[in-house]
């Protein structure tokens, strides 16, 4: 049998920005639990196994949520802080014999339900290329000012063709994400998401293209917008997130 490939979902954090008494991942986009679209979509991708790294006080709302998935799934109690929480779900899959065998592991974002399966995919065909970190990015599409005292009042412009918003899910040889969240945590560094803990240990960063579907879900806003989103998705198709953006952008007729 081929070696498993398994994503890392991060699905711990209390939602503090978006408010509510449930955690983000579990609320629902036309009756399906968020972290449970952000599995299929990894599944739909070529991931074989999940671990689902969770809120320990509120883990009934997340076994209701990821039931009946394609993939099996393992859940697991987070840290308090993002990095904490992957280095758990990284626990379950050293400390698992089959999963211990994988040779990509992806770490993705459970408020990111809508990640179309292509773009999955060419994350985890640009590791088995040779890649060791890759992340899927998006240009920046905003004006942006640079403010480098923290001072708004002093601020300049800043070239956006030189910047690119990164997304998930990441995608890693296993042996290197493993050894760089090791060093890591034995130098006390911090780092806001796993491409950079790599870059931090000395590994190149792969970007391959994003897709503005893959948004994350941080206010109630966000949640409109992608139940609309897939509202109109659904009529192209499960994942089928080139076709459905190619529509959405089409110039209109006498425009």
């Amino acid at each position: 049998m081929s070696k498993p490939v398994v994503a890392v979902v991060v699905a711990a954090g209390l939602g503090l920005r978006y408010g509510g008494t449930k955690p983000k991942p579990t609320l629902r986009i036309l009756g399906k639990a968020v972290v449970a679209m952000a599995v299929e979509g990894l599944a739909a991708g070529g991931v074989t196994d999940a671990v689902v790294v969770i809120n320990g006080r509120t883990s009934h709302l997340f076994h209701m949520a990821l039931t009946g998935l394609p993939i099996p799934v393992i859940t697991t109690p987070g840290g308090d802080t993002r990095q904490q929480s992957v280095e758990r779900g990284l626990d379950v899959i050293r400390n698992d014999p089959r999963l211990a065998e994988a040779d990509v592991i992806l770490v993705h974002d459970a408020v990111r339900p809508m990640m179309p399966a292509y773009v999955v995919e060419n994350v985890i065909n640009a590791v088995r290329g040779g890649a060791v970190a890759v992340a899927p990015a998006v240009a920046v599409t905003d004006s942006i000012r640079l403010v480098p005292n923290g001072n708004d009042s002093e601020n300049s412009a800043f070239d956006r063709s030189k910047l690119r918003a990164v997304q998930t899910p990441q995608g890693f040889a296993a042996k290197v994400l493993l050894e760089s969240h090791e060093r890591m945590a034995e130098l006390g560094r911090d780092f806001t998401d796993d491409v950079t803990a790599c870059e931090m240990n000395g590994h190149t960063v792969t970007l391959v293209p994003g897709s503005r579907m893959g948004m994350k879900i941080t206010e109630p806003a966000d949640l409109t917008v992608a139940k609309a989103l897939w509202r109109v998705r659904a009529s192209f198709g499960h994942h089928s997130g080139k076709r459905f953006w190619r529509q959405l952008h089409r110039p209109a007729v006498g425009r």
